[in-house]
Order: structure tokens, then C-alpha cells, then sequence
């Protein structure tokens, strides 16, 4: 055993200086394996393998302002409906009361024959609604064309059932078929429209180039 007194017994000894810090050890630069490629540097992202999926074109707004329009007009023509033929089953049941009016069994017959049109344009409307709203056929485009030009035919109807009626006294209905009329005539434009047409030929930015 050495009896020699070391010099980390004695905070006072004297210790001989080593070499200054030379920094930290230097290591070889990173070099990829054979076959792989280099990293690439920070911030910058990996090519994809595959191309970016293309954009899915937006359906215009006036495509869906005709279908919302189209929706709407069907709820109110089937309310309509509903209390045409509660009118017509009134007539029906009364024609042969004494008091009623002579034409009243051929209310009756109109009241039913209109409640069936317009039970069938209500179901155009849906189906032209609905169509537009998840589909880019011509035959879209056309459903919605023809239920708007069927509600038209009949506030023309009405307003000249209405006059023939009640004459000059018929201001507030006729105001009303007018009201019946705004919604289709609106829609119908919008739906033959060029966003439209363009959007139904399956060009969404709207040109007006032969479809191929």
C-alpha cells in the first residue's frame, strides 16, 4: 500500500494544470448508404409518389338555388293541393243539396282533376330538386326546366280561372297566384341559366366550347 499522500486528500495540495478544452471531438460528415437518396433539407417536404388528387369542381349557386327553390315550391303547392281537395270533397258532398249551385259537381270534377296535376308537380319538383343536388346529367337540368314551366302553366291557369270567376273582385288572389309565380319564374331562369347549362354539360368553369 503506497503511503504517499494523494493529492485529492488535501484541497490545499497543489495539483499540476492539464491541457485546455480543445472543443468537442470532430465526428466524419453523414454519408447515405449506397442506393438511397439524400436527405433532403429541413423544411422542405418529400416528393409525393403519386400526383395530387385533382380538385373536385363546386356545384354553381345558381344550380343550388334552383333546387332549394324547387324544394320549397313543392311544400307549398302540396299544402295547396291539400286544401283543393278537401274543397273538392265539399263540393262533391253538397252538389246535390238544394241551394247549391248547378255547376257545383263540375267544381267538384275541376277541383279533383287539378289536385292530381298538381299532386304530379309536386312530385316533379322533388325529383327535379333532388337531382340537381346530386347529379350533373342533362336530364337534371331538364326535370328542373320542366317542373318550373309546369308551375307557370298553372298560375296562368288560376289566374285566368280567377278572373273569369270573380271578375275585377279577384285582386288578393290574383296578387297571390303572382306570388305562386315568382319562385318558378325565378328558378327557371337560373336553371337554363349558362352556370347551369355549363354545369349540367360537365364544364364547371363555364365555357361555353363543345363538351367532348
Amino acid at each position: 500500500m503506497s503511503t504517499s499522500p494523494s493529492p485529492w486528500a488535501d484541497p490545499a495540495t497543489e495539483t499540476q494544470p492539464g491541457a485546455p478544452y480543445a472543443g468537442p471531438p470532430t465526428t466524419a460528415p453523414y454519408r447515405p448508404a449506397p442506393g438511397w437518396p439524400p436527405p433532403a433539407p429541413y423544411g422542405t417536404a418529400w416528393p409525393q409518389p403519386w400526383p395530387p388528387a385533382p380538385a373536385r369542381p363546386q356545384r354553381p349557386g345558381q344550380v343550388i338555388a334552383a333546387a332549394v327553390l324547387a324544394l320549397v315550391q313543392a311544400a307549398a303547392v302540396a299544402l295547396a293541393t291539400a286544401y283543393l281537395q278537401l274543397l273538392g270533397t265539399v263540393f262533391s258532398m253538397a252538389a246535390d243539396e238544394p241551394g247549391f249551385p248547378a255547376d257545383g259537381a263540375a267544381l267538384a270534377a275541376e277541383a279533383g282533376v287539378l289536385s292530381l296535376v298538381q299532386l304530379f308537380s309536386v312530385v316533379l319538383l322533388v325529383a327535379a330538386g333532388v337531382l340537381a343536388l346530386t347529379s350533373r346529367r342533362a336530364l337534371a337540368r331538364w326535370t328542373l326546366a320542366a317542373a318550373f314551366a309546369l308551375q307557370l302553366a298553372l298560375a296562368v291557369y288560376w289566374a285566368a280561372r280567377l278572373l273569369g270567376a270573380f271578375g275585377s273582385a279577384s285582386g288578393v288572389l290574383l296578387f297571390l297566384v303572382v306570388c305562386f309565380a315568382a319562385g318558378p319564374a325565378v328558378a327557371l331562369g337560373l336553371s337554363v341559366g349558362r352556370p347551369a347549362r355549363a354545369w349540367f354539360a360537365g364544364r364547371p368553369d363555364g365555357r361555353t366550347t363543345p363538351h367532348r
